[in-house]
């Protein structure tokens, strides 16, 4: 059969890719088209992402795609969670979109606690409880910037977004709409209830799309300044973690749990419906969608943010180092104490450097001095933060994990998944690295009915990739 050639687009948290995924009816091949650096920009006392900058380098990445390959049949966009860009009713974009680093949201889940119980918030939603929720951003939108509010007349998520620049069409993809803790768990649609509690607008949120149907295509502007023909625009499971797990093979929801490493680390297991009681709400677990009616059940960890603030601090403040480095002496260094990557002063660290030593020598009594001791606390903070997690997991589903089924760029990162198959005393499988562009696309093939579904694309997934064993015990 003729190639099935896929544009999957991927914007994480630092950087941003441009895939063509070839499907040839058996194996399923990845081709780099295009990357770039995602940087957020500072104004004032803000953060933001710089969408224009972004939307731009996503039409790079078509238009190379499509010099390259001879035909395009479908495109895709997933992007981190939360975030989201405001609509005027003019249909224009009001402002960049803020970050969730901007620390504008601080005390907001105090305050949104004071409207609606959060036992009561975390009972309809299932979301873990993060200040930076999209729940907390836009309460504080409304609180401070009322005018710009009143102007808004759609409420778009970050992937949201980029398809409706790409094709006019106003909808929310239900993976990336799940992480904004706005959405009923159970019913599967906005919670309106907790919508006009806290005074927001109805309006702003637009009809529920499910991955794997298409959303719409290429707008009549944008084919005729890339040159390309009338191309779909698939609803692909837009959140980024949502993508990698569709691309987690091994994860069977029974004795497999995924854990996504990039940026964050998010671990988890897929269950059937949403685990929601006292228990999970103590211990801070969310119930994120998933495809094919899946439910998410996952902790999110701060994961290598804080080996890559590492890295660029000690560049700065002392020599140029690369994380193979970083790694090395980690692994070679004796220390025994670990940080705890999910501590506040972690979040938004002016100096890293300083916020890891502080922390051991408060907690421990002993300062690392060495970028290899350093490395080495930060590392054993992650993942015995995976070790605990899994741990959780096992006593909430009443399941018993022997595997980890670790994706994402972090498991280039060979130290990192021997620790965590050593620490946590499980199997690692490991693969594949570019787990969420191939998620991405997995679900254009099924959109497009050329697979039939998750299952055989996991499938063709054990075909196509090479994984990297850890045994555990």
């Amino acid at each position: 059969m003729k190639s099935i050639n896929c544009i999957g687009a991927d914007f994480g948290a630092s950087n941003g890719r441009v895939f063509v995924g070839r499907f040839d009816g058996s194996v399923l091949e990845l081709c780099e088209v295009h990357r770039f650096e995602n940087n957020p920009v500072r104004l004032g006392k803000s953060l933001f992402w710089d969408f224009l900058y972004l939307f731009n380098n996503l039409k790079i990445g078509i238009y190379k795609a499509k010099k390259e390959f001879e035909s395009i049949t479908s495109i895709g966009v997933d992007t981190w969670g939360v975030d989201y860009g405001l609509i005027d009713k003019c249909g224009n974009l009001i402002s960049n979109p803020y970050h969730y680093r901007d620390l504008r949201t601080k005390s907001a889940i105090e305050e949104v606690g004071n409207i609606i119980p959060l036992n009561q918030l975390y009972n309809t939603t299932g979301i873990q409880f993060m200040n930076f929720n999209t729940i907390y951003q836009l309460y504080i939108d409304y609180k401070t910037r009322p005018e710009i509010m009143k102007n808004a007349s759609s409420l778009l998520l970050m992937p949201d977004l980029f398809a409706y620049f790409l094709t006019g069409e106003k909808v929310n993809e239900y993976t990336i709409a799940s992480t904004s803790q706005l959405l009923d768990a159970h019913k599967r649609k906005w919670s309106f209830e907790i919508i006009e509690k806290l005074g927001f607008e109805k309006d702003l949120f637009n009809d529920i799309i499910y991955p794997g149907n298409i959303l719409g295509k290429l707008s009549k502007e944008i084919q005729e300044e890339l040159e390309v023909e009338s191309i779909p625009v698939i609803a692909v499971a837009s959140h980024d973690t949502a993508s990698a797990v569709v691309a987690a093979p091994f994860s069977d929801g029974k004795q497999t749990v995924f854990l996504s490493c990039g940026t964050w680390s998010l671990m988890g297991v897929e269950l059937d419906s949403p685990l929601i009681n006292e228990k999970t709400f103590v211990k801070n677990f969310t119930n994120e969608g998933g495809v094919e009616n899946k439910i998410r059940f996952l902790k999110n960890i701060t994961g290598l943010w804080i080996i890559q603030q590492l890295k660029s601090a000690w560049s700065k403040k002392f020599e140029e180092v690369n994380y193979n480095l970083i790694s090395e002496l980690a692994q070679k260094s004796n220390v025994d104490y670990a940080i705890d990557p999910d501590s506040e002063q972690f979040l938004a660290p002016v100096d890293i450097i300083s916020e890891i030593k502080n922390f051991c020598k408060t907690h421990f009594g002993k300062e690392p001095e060495t970028l290899g001791d350093i490395a080495k606390a930060a590392y054993n903070g992650i993942v015995k933060k995976y070790q605990n997690t899994v741990e959780e997991i096992e006593n909430l589903t009443g399941l018993k994990i022997y595997t980890i089924n670790m994706v994402g760029g972090g498991i280039r990162d060979k130290y990192l998944c021997e620790l965590t198959s050593k620490i946590t005393q499980r199997d690692v499988v490991a693969g594949p690295v570019e787990a969420t562009v191939l998620g991405n696309i997995i679900m254009q093939l099924i959109a497009l009915g050329e697979i039939k579904d998750l299952q055989e694309g996991r499938e063709l997934l054990k075909k196509s990739i090479q994984f990297e064993y850890y045994k555990g015990r």
